[in-house]
């Protein structure tokens, strides 16, 4: 019989945490190729404008609620649409480099896992400016809408012809959006607490801000998400663990294997 004080052994299914230098590279490299991979198909502004009142008369042909309605509801106080412009530009970055940081942290399986699904739908999204590049709605005038930002503050893009950190025709998809969508995903699949579906408050809030600061079509959130359905479909996250009670002791069984690979 095993003495109380004897360690118990290492579970089959465990995943090692990855080396910490070698994460941080891959993540920063996921970040800067998501800041610079699109200034790569820059130089279609005409193009651009053309898919804008394609998307636009789209919208409008499947009956989806106006973009106007939602900036109208920000425009009703300048506190709501400078939070609104503030959110935009600030929670993007840090809210999607907590969520890694703490999955590394406290859940490795799952991090590979995001981060991983997070690699794959942001080299998705590095196509579509070349296939298709779009203009943000607040560059089309047939929509009326403006340039909340511009206005209001604090923008986060310059004019289009001299802004040479981004491409503003790159539009579709959101990855404001599907980042979002994944960070709430990915938390509620990690965690157990019965409010962690108040998570999908953060994706909610970034369909809104995209949407009423007229940086995003309701489409560009479309699209996005069907990228981050076929991404989770490919690449399935770790199984839970289940806890057993046996007579006078307790241990964690993992369902199935976490994750193959979850090092490499």
């Amino acid at each position: 019989m095993r003495s109380q004080s004897e360690p118990a052994a290492a579970e089959p299914g465990a995943i090692a945490r990855p080396p910490l230098v070698r994460e941080l590279l891959l993540v920063a490299g996921l970040f800067l190729v998501y800041k610079f991979g699109r200034q790569l198909a820059t130089g279609h502004t005409a193009e651009a404008s053309h898919n804008a009142h394609r998307i636009w008369d789209l919208e409008r042909t499947l009956h989806l609620p106006s973009e106007v309605d939602v900036q109208s509801a920000l425009l009703h106080g300048d506190t709501l649409v400078h939070l609104a412009n503030t959110y935009y530009a600030t929670v993007h970055f840090p809210a999607t480099l907590a969520f890694l940081v703490w999955l590394y942290l406290k859940r490795p399986a799952h991090y590979v896992w995001a981060r991983r699904v997070l690699a794959l739908v942001t080299a998705a999204a590095l196509v579509l400016p070349f296939t298709f590049p779009l203009a943000p709605p607040r560059m089309l005038a047939a929509s009326g809408l403006v340039d909340t930002a511009r206005i209001y503050g604090p923008s986060v893009y310059g004019p289009p012809n001299s802004d040479h950190l981004s491409n503003q025709f790159a539009a579709m998809p959101s990855l404001h959006f599907g980042w979002a969508l994944m960070v709430a995903i990915g938390l509620i699949v990690a965690t157990r607490s019965r409010l962690r579906w108040l998570w999908l408050l953060h994706p909610a809030i970034t369909l809104l801000v995209i949407v009423g600061t007229a940086n995003h079509y309701w489409l560009d959130a479309v699209v996005a998400t069907a990228m981050l359905g076929a991404a989770l479909a490919l690449i399935h996250p770790p199984h839970r663990t289940t806890t057993t009670a046996g007579r006078g002791t307790r241990h964690l069984v993992a369902e199935e294997p976490a994750l193959a690979g979850a090092g490499r």
